[in-house]
């Protein structure tokens, strides 16, 4: 007997018994009934198969055909979709094509060429789905776009080009209200093909540089990195270096005295994570000893008590009318009674308060009494600021209330009011003038994470101030910034009921923006699970089938609950990019499956207390939120191998029209080139579609550039159509933002981005990598 052909038969008999266990309880759950048969289909050949029977072969062959059959009929001809359903067993087919296997099987009837057949097919249907899932994207091209475009924004648009003409990066996100559009033409659709590696600056091993944006002013760059770090802008060079003790955030500040000369006159702010404000001049790097403390201002005043690490500042801080704003982050999921998440604002001369916005606390706009704090547990604004400075208004994107994400039995009116919220308040008063909330009592972690973006739009021949708000849900919100208003239709739609804990509630409605395309994905059904191969899949349904999911906001509760799309997004920090020329907003969301399951107050501490977060979407940890009656069991919704049980792709790149609000390209986003089961690089460059982190840079010239997907690659397209025209491969994962800028020494375009990884998804790096064309290349 060939020992092959039993081991191959013992193979199939193990993969058939638990396709055959898990597929009769997944009937049990009202799932599909393929593998039951299946299982019953593969054991039958087994056993054939072991006897030395041909018919096993033949029995094999007919049920990779049904399979591939049902495969088509449930899926359609989707490439992810097919491969975990037929390429395994393709695969295993192809064991019958071996010669030694041929000889060894006994027909009843002589049919030489069934071997051949049996090994024939499944390699073709290999072949078939490693084609399609090689073919490029399909790009929609809305018309319009191949006879050239008008300009959709107004107003302001004719200055911001005056400003950005030096070819500065002024701000976070290239001016106050974070569009990220670069008015530079140097570097084309035509010649962006022909950047290079222009020079390369390595921070160190202390550095943390997942999310930083440098500025550029005059001839240097800016940034934080643990240390405030300035660079010469040509040559990449360190000017000086500032020891800085916890600078990690996304970016820092630069601040210009009016009248002032001499030292300090010009000046770069940072925040830190251990909540300082530091001050430093902008020329040598030391700091201004006006501005608070020998140059520190602490922004734990005020704040009660704060266990270290659970209250700091991660986005860059904002400057309006001569003042510091800043928000705060504090450590999700912890407790009831974290540190407060106040608004304030500093004078930037000095380092003194100038208000503060508490919301708990409305009439009072300085530091609370002797004894007292601001309110405790209140929504908190980690995201970047945006300001008007002609209208005075300062534009927060709040988060949930700080340390119950997931409950909100114990939320307070003024919670309730403005968590989830973009809020606008007075640069001089710091009094909220208006306010939109964008999900109502939240219970998945739907904190607005991105920037505030403002355009200036030009409707019925009138110029209206916009705001674009994307948030983690994948609604894009376009309201009028003056007024809150909505610009395109919003509507209340009845939210799922079912599951709640009887101390919470839900909220009957949630607001929908039905006039622009949704990034939160379709609502996910059995056909939907996915995995590397047909038994993690099953396993994926089976979870599928036991877990409550009602579509989009199923609230958590007691029983195993699906978000989706989890509190990834939908779109996250890294928001939008807007092109304000050709009016087109560029997207990057990802589509990810979360799991959340509620733990009585006595289970749950039995697992533990505090955690210390972390960045990895796939691994299920415990939040305490303790001082409420639940703590959560939180995570991706993964199979055993570690990858999304639902399909891909999982991050796409898109692009909006602002006139129309209609989609005018979207595509997969990122490859698995650097991700795989257990974390492990596949090194396959599959356009998978990535989550993704970061945002993008729009360029006048009609391109955009972009990291942001868990692959280590700088990617230009063509802003209209969505076509890929140039990438380059990254040190580390860049998951930050671009910019770019003109070096007035040479007179180059410079693209710039922190390769510095994400940590939990992305090898940590601690590069900032520049890119140009050819010095011979170049016209102004």
């Amino acid at each position: 007997m060939n020992y092959l052909i039993r081991t191959y038969a013992g193979l199939l008999f193990v993969i058939g018994l638990i396709l055959l266990s898990g597929g009769a309880y997944l009937l049990t759950l009202h799932g599909s009934p393929y593998y039951l048969l299946c299982g019953i289909a593969m054991l039958g050949s087994a056993l054939l198969l072991w006897r030395g029977r041909g018919e096993g072969a033949a029995l094999y062959g007919l049920l990779v055909l049904a399979t591939f059959t049902w495969a088509l009929w449930e899926t359609g001809y989707d490439g992810w979709a097919l491969m975990p359903r037929i390429v395994a067993f393709a695969v295993l087919g192809l064991v019958l094509l071996l010669p030694s296997v041929r000889r060894g099987l006994i027909w009843r009837y002589p049919t030489p060429s069934v071997g051949v057949c049996i090994g024939a097919f499944p390699a073709a249907m290999i072949v078939g789905v490693a084609l399609h899932a090689n073919v490029p994207p399909t790009v929609p091209i809305d018309p319009i776009y191949q006879a050239g475009i008008t300009a959709v924004l107004a107003g302001p648009t004719a200055s911001r080009h005056a400003d950005w003409a030096n070819g500065d990066w002024r701000h976070y996100g290239n001016d106050p209200g974070g569009t990220r559009f670069s008015a530079l033409t140097q570097i084309t659709p035509t010649n962006v093909a022909e950047l290079k590696l222009a020079w390369t600056y390595r921070i160190g091993s202390d550095a943390t540089l997942a999310e930083v944006t440098p500025l550029k002013i005059g001839r240097m760059l800016y940034f934080s990195a643990n240390d405030v770090i300035a660079l010469d802008a040509e040559t990449g060079k360190q000017v000086w270096r500032f020891n800085a003790r916890n600078a990690r955030g996304r970016g820092v500040a630069y601040y210009r005295s009016p009248g002032a000369s001499g030292n300090c006159a010009e000046r770069i702010i940072t925040n830190t994570t251990d909540a300082r404000l530091i001050a430093v001049d902008a020329h040598n790097g030391k700091p201004c000893s006006g501005f608070g403390t020998n140059g520190e201002v602490s922004l734990l005043t005020g704040m009660g008590e704060v266990i270290p690490g659970y209250y700091s500042v991660t986005s860059a801080p904002t400057i309006v009318q001569d003042k510091i704003v800043v928000g705060g982050s504090v450590l999700d999921f912890q407790y009831w009674g974290e540190p407060s998440g106040v608004i304030r604002a500093f004078d930037a001369a000095t380092g003194k308060l100038t208000w503060a916005w508490d919301v708990g606390h409305p009439d009072r706009t300085g530091e609370p009494p002797p004894g007292e704090s601001y309110t405790r547990s209140t929504p908190n604004s980690w995201a970047p600021v945006s300001v008007d400075e002609t209208l005075g208004l300062v534009y927060l994107a709040t988060g949930d209330t700080n340390g119950t994400a997931f409950f909100g039995g114990y939320r307070r009116p003024f919670d309730e009011q403005y968590s989830n919220a973009i809020v606008a308040l007075d640069a001089t008063t710091g009094r909220p003038r208006w306010s939109f909330q964008t999900v109502h009592h939240d219970l998945w972690d739907y904190d607005v994470a991105s920037q505030p973006t403002l355009v200036d739009l030009s409707i019925a021949n009138s110029v209206v101030h916009g705001l674009i708000q994307p948030t983690k849900r994948g609604e894009l919100f376009i309201l009028d910034r003056a007024t809150g208003t909505p610009i395109y239709p919003i509507e209340e739609r009845p939210a799922p009921q079912t599951g709640v804990v009887p101390e919470d509630h839900v909220s009957l409605t949630q607001p929908y923006s039905t006039g622009l395309p949704s990034f939160r994905g379709a609502d996910l059904v059995e056909g939907d699970m996915w995995g590397i191969t047909p038994l993690d899949q099953l396993w994926c349904r089976i979870k599928f089938r036991e877990m409550r999911y009602e579509g989009t906001l199923t609230p958590p509760g007691l029983s195993p609950a699906i978000e989706m799309p989890g509190p990834w997004g939908g779109v996250n920090w890294g928001g939008i990019a807007v092109d304000v020329d050709r009016g087109i907003v560029i997207v990057n969301s990802t589509n990810v499956a979360y799991y959340t399951r509620f733990l009585p107050r006595v289970e749950a501490d039995k697992l533990g207390k505090r955690y210390s977060p972390t960045n990895k979407i796939a691994q299920i940890d415990m939040a305490p939120q303790e001082g409420t009656p639940y703590g959560v069991l939180k995570g991706g919704f993964f199979s055993p191998l570690q990858v999304p049980c639902n399909r891909p792709p999982y991050g796409r790149l898109s692009a909006v029209d602002l006139r129309t609000g209609k989609l005018i390209w979207s595509q997969v986003f990122g490859t698995a080139r650097d991700i795989g089961p257990f974390g492990i690089p596949s090194l396959l460059p599959l356009p998978i579609g990535t989550a993704n982190s970061g945002g993008a840079v729009v360029t006048q010239s009609g391109l955009l550039f972009i990291s942001a997907a868990q692959d280590r690659y700088l990617r230009s397209y063509e802003t209209a159509t969505g076509k890929l025209l140039w990438q380059t491969r990254l040190p580390a994962g860049g998951n930050a933002t671009p910019m770019t800028y003109i070096s007035p020494d040479s007179g180059r375009q410079f693209v710039v981005i922190a390769a510095g990884g994400h940590a939990g998804l992305t090898a940590v790096g601690d590069s900032i990598v520049a890119y140009a064309l050819p010095k011979d290349a170049t016209q102004q």
